[in-house]
């Protein structure tokens, strides 16, 4: 849900990590340049149909941008290698690139795959990236010597634009009138495919189709694509999120009575951090929060598996180290977080715990999961359900980082993805169970939140924890210093919609509940060093040096070592010696949590219980201001 340290394996709240290597994501810009034909065909002819891909600007900070190409083949045999040329003209050029080999010669840049990205199989896709400094708009672009229309080298056989994101209007329970602008190309237009949830539903010559076979009280998706006069397919154009009206009795449980306060217990903490369930007790913890998310499950294989054996139900605790005082013995059933977490529920009978799978590290067996998702279901059933601690938990939260988006590696399901995998969980759990999700709080144009139906899967979810911290840290070595917590915007802030604020405010727009969003707040900071400005905004050297992992230190810690030297939207800094870290404080707690109250929100979160003090500071803060 947060940063998993190298105690067990990395983790950072909603995949920034990347932007080490590129910039924050500024929005789509409208260049869309599609690409050739596919590997070891005989002629550039015989390709035409066999691949297409398209160049997307993904941002532009003046001094340099993100570009990104897309390959897809559309054939119908494996892709099993692939080569894109292209030329920038001159003061454009190539910095740094991710996921493909890139190498220059004056202004001809030339991108293979990697070993592990080379083969596609029919109708798949994969896509790589580069930092690029200059202005300048790549042409003459080929796939292995094809042209980049997916045919042979022909002037005039260019894809026809993006059309315009459609509008919706006249929605009922079970139909929805659609519009948009028209795309434009050389050839002229022929027809357009419509789009629901990725899928196509339709295809006709007008800017304009009704979908009359919806369900009520559901969220679609809905984008369109153009097709030219030669049969050649531009790019997709923006979606737009639908929800129809009516079905609100199936509703598998928003949050009404009083607000959620959740936190993560890792699994892994009882090793190198010794912190185990009884310190919920002993700080007065246990008696703050409504639900605790066990991390991590791990998901691979397309199943949902144990995370760490020994730690989960294994380990033998002393009386001293157990929550009710007794030891465990050498033949009980249950040892283990499990068993002590059953202690804490006899002993606090009012809190529930979800069983969450997924995270930084793990969410790589999701893309598998999601192409057969009620056998990932079923698996998942099976593991939280077990005889031997099925009365521990009370439903399963998986955090997928990040469906159709990337975060440690890239996914490709398509943005129904989430949508048909909760949708198998809720099935398989019914509503007497708990099934949560943890989220992407990337509020940028074009950013992550847009790549996933997240309104459509809400309808599946009693709630999201959205991720709503580790919007900067030290991945950017040199800075500039931010919080990484903001609550709202601020001059000068590195990327405009990483924030709370917009990422709220963007799933709202698209149709979540608000009383389905809990707030999330990190029991950390992040920090750099080698900074001479206290304020925010300044260069530094690299990540400050941190218990467990440079640029990331406790609150406990930080608290007495670097006190707070002043706030920035909603969110602490304090700038000690050449050190400059941003964390939350009992106080801004106190505000951000006010904002939610102000916002509809169902409660809030946190990661995770030992980055507290041993009077649990942070946790009553959050309990005191959720009242």
């Amino acid at each position: 849900m947060s940063t998993e340290t190298p105690e067990r394996r990395t983790r950072f709240g909603w995949a920034l990590r990347r932007s080490a290597r590129t910039k924050a994501i500024a929005g789509l810009s409208a260049l869309l340049l599609p690409i050739a034909a596919m590997v070891g065909l005989a002629t550039p002819a015989s390709a035409a149909t066999s691949a297409t891909a398209t160049y997307v600007k993904k941002s532009d900070w003046g001094t340099g941008f993100e570009g990104q190409w897309t390959v897809k083949n559309t054939g119908t045999t494996a892709l099993s290698s692939w080569t894109v040329e292209w030329d920038f003209p001159s003061g454009t050029s190539v910095s740094s690139a991710w996921d493909a080999t890139v190498t220059g010669s004056g202004n001809h840049w030339t991108a293979k795959n990697l070993g592990w990205n080379g083969s596609l199989a029919a109708g798949a896709s994969i896509s790589f990236g580069f930092n690029g400094a200059g202005a300048g708009s790549p042409s003459s672009c080929k796939l292995n010597g094809a042209s980049c229309d997916g045919g042979p080298t022909v002037p005039g056989n260019s894809a026809p634009s993006a059309p315009g994101t459609p509008t919706a209007s006249a929605i009922t329970n079970t139909s929805a009138k659609l519009s948009w602008t028209a795309a434009t190309d050389d050839s002229g237009i022929k027809n357009y495919d419509v789009l629901r949830d990725g899928a196509k539903v339709a295809t006709v010559t007008t800017t304009t189709y009704t979908d009359t076979s919806l369900t009520a009280g559901t969220a679609y998706s809905y984008s369109v694509q153009a097709r030219d006069t030669s049969d050649v397919t531009g790019p997709v154009s923006g979606a737009v999120k639908v929800t129809t009206t009516g079905g609100g009795t199936t509703d598998p449980g928003t949050p009404t009575a009083g607000k959620i306060n959740l936190g993560y217990f890792t699994e892994w903490g009882v090793y190198g951090r010794n912190y185990h369930v009884k310190n919920l007790v002993t700080s007065g913890s246990a008696e703050q929060i409504t639900h605790i998310n066990y991390a991590f499950g791990n998901v691979t294989g397309g199943k949902c598996t144990i995370g760490d054996s020994y730690a989960d139900y294994d380990k033998a605790y002393t009386a001293d180290q157990s929550v009710d005082g007794v030891a465990d013995t050498w033949d009980q059933p249950l040892r283990g977080n499990f068993n002590q977490l059953r202690k804490l529920k006899a002993k606090y009978p009012k809190i529930k715990v979800l069983w969450s799978f997924g995270g930084w590290t793990w969410s790589g067996g999701f893309g598998q999961a999601a192409q057969n998702p009620a056998a990932f279901a079923q698996s998942c059933y099976d593991l939280v359900e077990d005889p031997r601690w099925a009365d521990v938990f009370d439903g399963i939260d998986i955090d997928w980082e990040y469906p159709n988006a990337c975060g440690l590696t890239c996914d490709t399901s398509g943005p129904a993805a989430l949508k048909n995998l909760t949708s198998a969980l809720r099935t398989k759990f019914g509503t007497s169970n708990l099934v949560t999700a943890a989220i992407t709080a990337d509020g940028s144009a074009g950013g992550k939140i847009d790549a996933a139906d997240y309104a459509g899967a809400s309808a599946n979810l009693n709630w999201y924890n959205v991720m709503t911290y580790d919007f900067f840290g030290a991945w950017a070595a040199k800075g500039p210093t931010a919080p990484h917590s903001p609550l709202t915007s601020y001059s000068g802030i590195p990327q405009a919609g990483f924030t709370t604020a917009d990422a709220i405010a963007k799933l709202k727009a698209q149709g979540v509940p608000a009383a389905k969003l809990l707030l999330g707040i990190g029991f950390y900071g992040r920090g750099w060093t080698g900074v001479t400005q206290d304020a925010p905004g300044g260069t530094a050297t690299g990540a400050a040096p941190g218990t467990y992992e440079a640029g990331i230190e406790d609150y406990k810690v930080l608290k007495t070592t670097c006190p707070a030297t002043g706030t920035i939207a909603g969110t602490a800094y304090a700038h000690c010696g050449t050190n400059w870290w941003s964390y939350d404080t009992p106080a801004t707690i106190a505000s951000k949590i006010a904002w939610a109250k102000t916002q509809g929100l169902g409660g809030a979160f946190f990661w995770e219980f030992s980055g507290d003090t041993s009077n649990g500071e942070l946790v009553k803060a959050m309990g005191n201001s959720l009242k």
